[in-house]
Protein backbone atom coordinates (compact mmCIF):
# COMPACT_ATOMS: atom_id res chain seq x y z
CA UNK A 1 0.00 0.00 0.00
CA UNK A 2 1.40 3.50 -1.12
CA UNK A 3 -0.91 5.56 0.92
CA UNK A 4 -0.36 9.02 2.70
CA UNK A 5 -3.52 8.92 4.68
CA UNK A 6 -6.08 6.58 5.74
CA UNK A 7 -9.70 6.70 6.88
CA UNK A 8 -10.61 6.18 10.58
CA UNK A 9 -12.20 2.55 9.14
CA UNK A 10 -9.47 1.89 6.81
CA UNK A 11 -6.96 2.07 9.85
CA UNK A 12 -9.27 -0.14 11.80
CA UNK A 13 -9.21 -2.65 9.08
CA UNK A 14 -6.07 -2.80 8.87
CA UNK A 15 -5.32 -3.52 12.64
CA UNK A 16 -7.90 -6.05 12.72
CA UNK A 17 -6.12 -7.76 9.26
CA UNK A 18 -2.94 -7.77 11.06
CA UNK A 19 -4.08 -8.84 14.16
CA UNK A 20 -5.48 -12.02 12.61
CA UNK A 21 -9.25 -11.49 11.94
CA UNK A 22 -9.04 -12.15 8.03
CA UNK A 23 -7.50 -16.01 8.99
CA UNK A 24 -10.02 -18.45 8.62
CA UNK A 25 -11.15 -20.59 11.54
CA UNK A 26 -10.56 -23.76 11.58
CA UNK A 27 -13.05 -26.92 12.94
CA UNK A 28 -9.48 -28.10 14.67
CA UNK A 29 -6.76 -25.79 15.03
CA UNK A 30 -3.58 -27.46 15.26
CA UNK A 31 -0.40 -26.57 16.31
CA UNK A 32 0.61 -24.41 12.97
CA UNK A 33 -2.95 -22.84 13.55
CA UNK A 34 -1.58 -21.72 17.05
CA UNK A 35 1.52 -20.38 15.91
CA UNK A 36 0.38 -18.40 13.01
CA UNK A 37 -2.24 -17.20 15.39
CA UNK A 38 0.75 -15.94 17.84
CA UNK A 39 2.73 -14.61 14.87
CA UNK A 40 -0.65 -11.94 14.71
CA UNK A 41 -0.60 -11.24 18.16
CA UNK A 42 3.49 -11.01 18.69
CA UNK A 43 2.57 -12.45 22.76
CA UNK A 44 -0.28 -13.44 24.77
CA UNK A 45 -0.01 -11.60 27.86
CA UNK A 46 -0.62 -13.47 31.26
CA UNK A 47 -3.16 -12.98 33.37
CA UNK A 48 -4.34 -15.00 36.77
CA UNK A 49 -8.03 -13.64 36.91
CA UNK A 50 -9.97 -17.00 36.29
CA UNK A 51 -13.86 -15.61 36.22
CA UNK A 52 -13.78 -16.75 32.76
CA UNK A 53 -10.80 -18.18 31.08
CA UNK A 54 -7.33 -17.18 31.66
CA UNK A 55 -5.84 -14.09 29.92
CA UNK A 56 -3.73 -15.98 27.71
CA UNK A 57 -5.85 -18.55 26.46
CA UNK A 58 -8.79 -15.85 25.30
CA UNK A 59 -7.27 -14.39 22.25
CA UNK A 60 -6.09 -17.81 20.51
CA UNK A 61 -10.17 -18.63 20.70
CA UNK A 62 -11.21 -14.84 19.79
CA UNK A 63 -9.11 -16.06 16.33
CA UNK A 64 -9.02 -19.10 16.21
CA UNK A 65 -12.48 -20.72 17.46
CA UNK A 66 -12.73 -23.55 19.32
CA UNK A 67 -9.34 -25.27 20.23
CA UNK A 68 -7.62 -27.57 22.73
CA UNK A 69 -6.25 -25.39 24.97
CA UNK A 70 -3.46 -28.24 25.59
CA UNK A 71 -2.26 -26.44 22.64
CA UNK A 72 -0.38 -23.83 24.52
CA UNK A 73 0.60 -26.17 27.15
CA UNK A 74 2.43 -28.12 24.90
CA UNK A 75 3.99 -25.12 22.49
CA UNK A 76 5.24 -23.36 26.50
CA UNK A 77 6.15 -26.48 28.67
CA UNK A 78 7.23 -29.13 26.31
CA UNK A 79 10.36 -29.47 24.23
CA UNK A 80 11.10 -28.20 21.13
CA UNK A 81 9.14 -24.92 23.55
CA UNK A 82 7.70 -22.57 20.47
CA UNK A 83 6.38 -20.38 23.67
CA UNK A 84 8.55 -19.23 26.70
CA UNK A 85 7.44 -16.44 29.53
CA UNK A 86 8.96 -13.03 30.05
CA UNK A 87 7.88 -9.57 30.69
CA UNK A 88 7.37 -8.77 26.89
CA UNK A 89 4.24 -6.56 27.10
CA UNK A 90 3.65 -7.36 30.41
CA UNK A 91 4.09 -10.99 31.80
CA UNK A 92 3.39 -12.58 28.28
CA UNK A 93 4.33 -15.70 26.39
CA UNK A 94 6.44 -14.57 23.42
CA UNK A 95 8.05 -16.79 20.55
CA UNK A 96 11.25 -18.00 22.07
CA UNK A 97 13.22 -16.21 19.00
CA UNK A 98 12.45 -13.21 20.68
CA UNK A 99 14.69 -14.34 23.78
CA UNK A 100 17.59 -12.54 22.20
CA UNK A 101 16.06 -9.24 21.80
CA UNK A 102 15.18 -9.41 25.34
CA UNK A 103 18.97 -9.32 26.81
CA UNK A 104 19.17 -5.57 26.85
CA UNK A 105 15.64 -5.56 29.08
CA UNK A 106 17.62 -8.09 31.42
CA UNK A 107 20.62 -6.58 31.76
CA UNK A 108 18.16 -3.32 33.13
CA UNK A 109 16.80 -5.92 36.30
CA UNK A 110 18.93 -3.84 39.25
CA UNK A 111 17.07 -1.13 37.74
CA UNK A 112 13.59 -1.91 35.47
CA UNK A 113 12.69 -4.78 37.62
CA UNK A 114 9.50 -4.02 39.93
CA UNK A 115 10.28 -3.11 43.63
CA UNK A 116 10.45 -5.91 45.90
CA UNK A 117 12.56 -8.08 43.93
CA UNK A 118 14.77 -5.03 42.93
CA UNK A 119 14.86 -4.52 46.60
CA UNK A 120 15.78 -7.81 47.30
CA UNK A 121 18.32 -7.94 45.01
CA UNK A 122 19.87 -5.06 46.63
CA UNK A 123 19.67 -6.08 50.27
CA UNK A 124 20.11 -10.11 50.34
CA UNK A 125 22.54 -11.19 47.06
CA UNK A 126 23.46 -14.14 49.43
CA UNK A 127 19.77 -15.30 49.38
CA UNK A 128 19.14 -14.86 45.27
CA UNK A 129 22.90 -16.77 44.63
CA UNK A 130 21.39 -19.50 46.77
CA UNK A 131 17.83 -19.66 45.09
CA UNK A 132 19.60 -19.80 41.75
CA UNK A 133 21.81 -22.38 42.53
CA UNK A 134 18.74 -24.36 43.99
CA UNK A 135 16.60 -23.69 40.81
CA UNK A 136 20.42 -25.10 38.94
CA UNK A 137 20.56 -27.88 41.19
CA UNK A 138 16.87 -28.91 41.33
CA UNK A 139 14.93 -27.30 38.77
CA UNK A 140 12.33 -26.94 37.63
CA UNK A 141 10.91 -25.73 40.91
CA UNK A 142 8.19 -23.70 42.56
CA UNK A 143 8.74 -20.53 45.35
CA UNK A 144 7.27 -23.25 47.52
CA UNK A 145 9.92 -26.25 46.44
CA UNK A 146 12.58 -24.15 47.58
CA UNK A 147 10.94 -22.44 50.56
CA UNK A 148 9.69 -26.42 51.47
CA UNK A 149 13.02 -28.60 50.76
CA UNK A 150 15.42 -26.10 53.16
CA UNK A 151 13.54 -25.92 56.60
CA UNK A 152 17.23 -25.40 57.90
CA UNK A 153 18.29 -22.35 55.70
CA UNK A 154 15.06 -21.01 56.27
CA UNK A 155 15.95 -20.37 59.70
CA UNK A 156 19.57 -19.69 59.03
CA UNK A 157 19.03 -17.22 56.40
CA UNK A 158 15.62 -15.86 57.53
CA UNK A 159 13.94 -17.12 54.44
CA UNK A 160 10.40 -16.75 53.83
CA UNK A 161 8.33 -17.49 51.09
CA UNK A 162 7.86 -14.05 49.98
CA UNK A 163 11.32 -13.34 49.73
CA UNK A 164 11.76 -16.24 47.69
CA UNK A 165 9.19 -15.49 45.67
CA UNK A 166 11.30 -12.04 44.64
CA UNK A 167 14.82 -13.64 44.61
CA UNK A 168 12.61 -15.55 41.78
CA UNK A 169 11.24 -12.79 40.26
CA UNK A 170 14.77 -11.05 40.10
CA UNK A 171 16.54 -13.99 38.79
CA UNK A 172 13.27 -14.35 36.22
CA UNK A 173 13.60 -10.81 34.64
CA UNK A 174 17.38 -11.12 34.41
CA UNK A 175 17.05 -14.24 32.63
CA UNK A 176 19.11 -16.08 34.82
CA UNK A 177 16.26 -18.48 35.32
CA UNK A 178 13.26 -18.70 33.13
CA UNK A 179 9.60 -20.51 33.65
CA UNK A 180 9.24 -24.08 32.32
CA UNK A 181 5.61 -24.26 32.48
CA UNK A 182 3.03 -23.74 35.02
CA UNK A 183 1.65 -26.55 37.81
CA UNK A 184 -1.83 -26.92 38.74
CA UNK A 185 -2.31 -24.10 41.28
CA UNK A 186 -0.84 -21.86 38.31
CA UNK A 187 2.20 -21.43 39.94
CA UNK A 188 5.48 -21.08 37.73
CA UNK A 189 8.34 -23.66 37.50
CA UNK A 190 11.40 -22.14 37.43
CA UNK A 191 14.55 -23.78 35.64
CA UNK A 192 17.52 -22.25 34.21
CA UNK A 193 17.17 -20.98 30.67
CA UNK A 194 19.96 -24.06 28.92
CA UNK A 195 17.36 -26.66 29.81
CA UNK A 196 13.96 -24.22 28.95
CA UNK A 197 15.01 -22.27 25.42
CA UNK A 198 16.05 -24.24 22.60
CA UNK A 199 20.30 -23.88 22.30
CA UNK A 200 20.17 -22.74 18.75
CA UNK A 201 18.56 -19.92 19.99
CA UNK A 202 20.84 -19.80 23.00
CA UNK A 203 23.35 -19.63 20.33
CA UNK A 204 22.47 -16.66 18.58
CA UNK A 205 24.63 -13.62 19.09
CA UNK A 206 22.94 -11.28 21.09
CA UNK A 207 21.80 -8.02 19.70
CA UNK A 208 22.57 -4.43 20.11
CA UNK A 209 20.49 -2.82 22.36
CA UNK A 210 19.88 -0.73 19.44
CA UNK A 211 19.20 -3.89 17.35
CA UNK A 212 16.91 -5.14 19.45
CA UNK A 213 14.98 -1.58 20.21
CA UNK A 214 14.59 -1.78 16.19
CA UNK A 215 12.91 -5.33 16.11
CA UNK A 216 10.45 -5.01 18.94
CA UNK A 217 8.54 -1.99 16.97
CA UNK A 218 9.32 -3.78 13.53
CA UNK A 219 7.12 -6.53 15.46
CA UNK A 220 4.32 -4.07 16.90
CA UNK A 221 4.33 -2.74 13.63
CA UNK A 222 3.45 -6.10 12.29
CA UNK A 223 0.52 -6.46 14.62
CA UNK A 224 -0.96 -3.46 14.78
CA UNK A 225 -0.50 -3.00 11.12
CA UNK A 226 -0.53 0.84 11.42
CA UNK A 227 -0.23 3.03 14.53
CA UNK A 228 1.13 6.32 16.34
CA UNK A 229 5.04 5.86 18.16
CA UNK A 230 2.88 5.72 21.54
CA UNK A 231 1.00 2.01 19.71
CA UNK A 232 4.27 0.97 18.78
CA UNK A 233 5.99 1.90 22.09
CA UNK A 234 3.50 0.08 24.24
CA UNK A 235 3.11 -3.21 22.05
CA UNK A 236 6.41 -4.16 24.05
CA UNK A 237 6.43 -1.55 27.17
CA UNK A 238 9.60 -0.09 25.55
CA UNK A 239 10.72 3.67 26.90
CA UNK A 240 10.01 6.44 24.90
CA UNK A 241 13.88 7.17 24.00
CA UNK A 242 14.51 3.75 22.75
CA UNK A 243 11.14 3.91 20.87
CA UNK A 244 12.06 7.18 18.99
CA UNK A 245 15.08 6.57 17.73
CA UNK A 246 13.73 2.46 16.32
CA UNK A 247 10.86 4.53 14.54
CA UNK A 248 13.03 6.65 12.80
CA UNK A 249 15.79 4.12 11.93
CA UNK A 250 12.59 1.80 10.29
CA UNK A 251 11.40 4.83 8.76
CA UNK A 252 14.41 5.77 7.05
CA UNK A 253 14.73 2.50 5.34
CA UNK A 254 10.89 2.18 4.32
CA UNK A 255 9.62 -0.30 6.60
CA UNK A 256 7.58 2.02 8.03
CA UNK A 257 5.31 4.61 5.96
CA UNK A 258 4.11 7.99 7.95
CA UNK A 259 0.24 8.00 7.53
CA UNK A 260 -1.87 10.31 8.34
CA UNK A 261 -5.49 9.05 10.03
CA UNK A 262 -9.01 10.94 9.94
CA UNK A 263 -9.59 12.13 13.13
CA UNK A 264 -6.08 11.43 15.02
CA UNK A 265 -3.76 14.21 16.12
CA UNK A 266 -0.78 12.56 15.99
CA UNK A 267 1.37 10.89 13.10
CA UNK A 268 1.36 7.13 12.55
CA UNK A 269 3.15 4.88 10.81
CA UNK A 270 1.72 1.89 8.24
CA UNK A 271 3.67 -1.41 7.75
CA UNK A 272 5.00 -1.64 4.15
CA UNK A 273 3.73 -5.13 4.03
CA UNK A 274 0.07 -3.87 6.27
CA UNK A 275 -3.03 -5.82 4.35
CA UNK A 276 -5.59 -3.01 3.68
CA UNK A 277 -8.95 -5.67 3.21
CA UNK A 278 -12.24 -4.06 2.24
CA UNK A 279 -13.78 -6.05 4.59
CA UNK A 280 -13.42 -7.88 7.65
CA UNK A 281 -15.92 -10.67 8.76
CA UNK A 282 -15.15 -10.70 12.40
CA UNK A 283 -17.43 -12.45 14.99
CA UNK A 284 -15.44 -12.07 18.13
CA UNK A 285 -15.46 -11.71 21.78
CA UNK A 286 -12.33 -10.19 23.02
CA UNK A 287 -10.34 -10.35 26.55
CA UNK A 288 -9.63 -7.70 28.41
CA UNK A 289 -6.16 -8.07 27.41
CA UNK A 290 -6.14 -8.71 23.83
CA UNK A 291 -3.93 -7.11 22.09
CA UNK A 292 -7.15 -5.21 19.78
CA UNK A 293 -8.39 -3.43 22.79
CA UNK A 294 -5.20 -3.38 25.64
CA UNK A 295 -3.89 0.45 25.01
CA UNK A 296 -7.31 1.91 25.80
CA UNK A 297 -7.19 5.46 24.09
CA UNK A 298 -5.89 3.02 20.85
CA UNK A 299 -9.09 1.28 21.23
CA UNK A 300 -11.52 4.45 21.62
CA UNK A 301 -9.52 5.87 18.24
CA UNK A 302 -10.28 3.48 16.52
CA UNK A 303 -13.32 1.93 16.98
CA UNK A 304 -15.23 5.16 19.17
CA UNK A 305 -15.42 2.55 22.25
CA UNK A 306 -14.85 3.61 25.42
CA UNK A 307 -13.37 0.97 27.80
CA UNK A 308 -12.12 0.53 30.95
CA UNK A 309 -11.68 -2.81 33.05
CA UNK A 310 -13.39 -2.43 36.24
CA UNK A 311 -11.98 -5.55 38.43
CA UNK A 312 -10.37 -3.25 40.79
CA UNK A 313 -13.59 -0.63 41.16
CA UNK A 314 -15.46 -1.18 44.34
CA UNK A 315 -18.95 -3.04 43.14
CA UNK A 316 -21.38 -0.27 43.56
CA UNK A 317 -19.44 2.01 41.58
CA UNK A 318 -18.93 -0.43 38.54
CA UNK A 319 -21.01 0.77 35.37
CA UNK A 320 -20.66 -2.65 33.22
CA UNK A 321 -19.32 -5.40 35.43
CA UNK A 322 -16.53 -7.26 36.86
CA UNK A 323 -14.98 -8.90 33.57
CA UNK A 324 -16.39 -7.01 30.76
CA UNK A 325 -15.53 -8.54 27.12
CA UNK A 326 -16.02 -6.15 23.95
CA UNK A 327 -18.00 -7.97 20.82
CA UNK A 328 -16.70 -7.21 18.01
CA UNK A 329 -18.86 -7.93 14.76
CA UNK A 330 -17.92 -7.15 11.18
CA UNK A 331 -15.04 -4.45 11.56
CA UNK A 332 -16.98 -2.85 14.51
CA UNK A 333 -17.03 -3.12 18.68
CA UNK A 334 -21.23 -3.46 19.03
CA UNK A 335 -21.42 -4.69 22.07
CA UNK A 336 -19.81 -5.65 25.76
CA UNK A 337 -21.07 -8.39 28.19
CA UNK A 338 -20.01 -9.29 31.40
CA UNK A 339 -19.26 -12.70 31.69
CA UNK A 340 -18.65 -15.33 34.21
CA UNK A 341 -18.27 -18.97 34.10
CA UNK A 342 -19.99 -20.71 37.15
CA UNK A 343 -17.98 -24.70 36.54
CA UNK A 344 -20.36 -25.78 39.97
CA UNK A 345 -23.75 -25.46 37.94
CA UNK A 346 -22.02 -25.41 34.30
CA UNK A 347 -23.19 -22.54 33.26
CA UNK A 348 -21.76 -19.44 30.84
CA UNK A 349 -23.43 -16.60 32.92
CA UNK A 350 -23.90 -13.05 31.37
CA UNK A 351 -24.06 -10.58 34.06
CA UNK A 352 -24.63 -8.09 32.07
CA UNK A 353 -24.88 -7.08 28.41
CA UNK A 354 -24.59 -3.89 26.31
CA UNK A 355 -25.27 -2.62 22.95
CA UNK A 356 -23.58 0.49 21.75
CA UNK A 357 -25.63 3.01 19.59
CA UNK A 358 -24.39 1.77 16.48
CA UNK A 359 -25.17 -1.90 16.86
CA UNK A 360 -26.93 -3.89 13.99
CA UNK A 361 -29.97 -5.57 14.78
CA UNK A 362 -28.36 -8.93 14.05
CA UNK A 363 -26.18 -8.01 17.15
CA UNK A 364 -27.89 -10.44 19.99
CA UNK A 365 -28.16 -13.19 17.38
CA UNK A 366 -24.79 -13.29 16.22
CA UNK A 367 -23.50 -12.53 20.33
CA UNK A 368 -25.80 -15.97 21.42
CA UNK A 369 -23.91 -17.89 18.58
CA UNK A 370 -20.32 -16.85 19.83
CA UNK A 371 -21.89 -17.12 23.35
CA UNK A 372 -22.61 -20.64 22.98
CA UNK A 373 -20.01 -21.14 20.56
CA UNK A 374 -17.62 -19.73 23.85
CA UNK A 375 -19.71 -22.10 26.55
CA UNK A 376 -18.98 -25.25 24.05
CA UNK A 377 -15.16 -24.20 24.53
CA UNK A 378 -15.43 -24.14 28.01
CA UNK A 379 -17.07 -27.33 28.50
CA UNK A 380 -20.06 -25.60 29.82
CA UNK A 381 -23.60 -27.23 29.15
CA UNK A 382 -25.52 -23.88 29.16
CA UNK A 383 -25.56 -19.96 28.72
CA UNK A 384 -27.75 -17.44 31.03
CA UNK A 385 -28.57 -14.32 30.75
CA UNK A 386 -29.12 -12.07 34.10
CA UNK A 387 -31.50 -9.10 33.45
CA UNK A 388 -28.74 -6.12 33.84
CA UNK A 389 -27.85 -3.71 30.63
CA UNK A 390 -30.23 -2.52 27.96
CA UNK A 391 -29.14 -5.67 25.37
CA UNK A 392 -30.23 -8.14 28.08
CA UNK A 393 -33.75 -8.66 27.40
CA UNK A 394 -32.95 -9.47 23.38
CA UNK A 395 -29.70 -12.10 24.48
CA UNK A 396 -32.67 -13.92 27.10
CA UNK A 397 -34.55 -14.12 23.89
CA UNK A 398 -32.52 -15.37 21.49
CA UNK A 399 -30.38 -17.54 24.14
CA UNK A 400 -34.15 -19.25 24.73
CA UNK A 401 -35.01 -21.74 22.60
CA UNK A 402 -38.30 -21.04 21.89
CA UNK A 403 -39.57 -19.18 18.70
CA UNK A 404 -42.26 -16.73 20.56
CA UNK A 405 -39.27 -15.14 22.31
CA UNK A 406 -36.74 -15.13 19.66
CA UNK A 407 -39.51 -12.42 17.75
CA UNK A 408 -39.42 -10.71 21.26
CA UNK A 409 -35.89 -10.76 21.37
CA UNK A 410 -35.42 -8.80 18.25
CA UNK A 411 -37.94 -6.48 19.06
CA UNK A 412 -36.44 -5.90 22.41
CA UNK A 413 -32.58 -5.48 20.39
CA UNK A 414 -34.40 -2.37 18.47
CA UNK A 415 -35.81 -1.05 21.15
CA UNK A 416 -32.36 -1.32 22.92
CA UNK A 417 -30.66 0.50 20.54
CA UNK A 418 -33.20 3.46 20.25
CA UNK A 419 -33.06 4.14 23.84
CA UNK A 420 -29.53 3.51 24.32
CA UNK A 421 -27.68 5.62 27.25
CA UNK A 422 -25.18 3.58 28.63
CA UNK A 423 -23.11 5.71 31.03
CA UNK A 424 -18.98 5.08 29.74
CA UNK A 425 -16.49 4.54 33.00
Amino acid sequence: MKRTSLSQAEARRIALAAQGFLDPRHETPTMRTLMRTVSRTGVLQIDSVNVLQRAHFMPLFSRMGAYDPALLQRASAAPPRRLVEYWAHMAAYMPVELWPFMQHRMARAHTDAWGGPRSVAVRRPDLVASVLRDVTDHGPVTARDIDDDLPNAKVDWGWNWSEVKQALEFLFFSGEVTVAGRNAQFERRYDIPGRVIPEHILRRPVPTPEEAHVELIRRAAVSHGVGTEPCLRDYYRMRHEDSKPAVRTLVECGELVPVTIAGWDQPAYLHRDARLPRTVAARALLSPFDPVVWERSRTERLFNFRYRIEIYVPEPARVHGYYVLPFLLGDSLVARVDLKADRKTSTLVVKGSYAEPSAPAVTADELGAELRSMARWLSLDAVTVEPRGDLAPAMSAVLNPQPALRRLGRVASATARQTHDVVNP
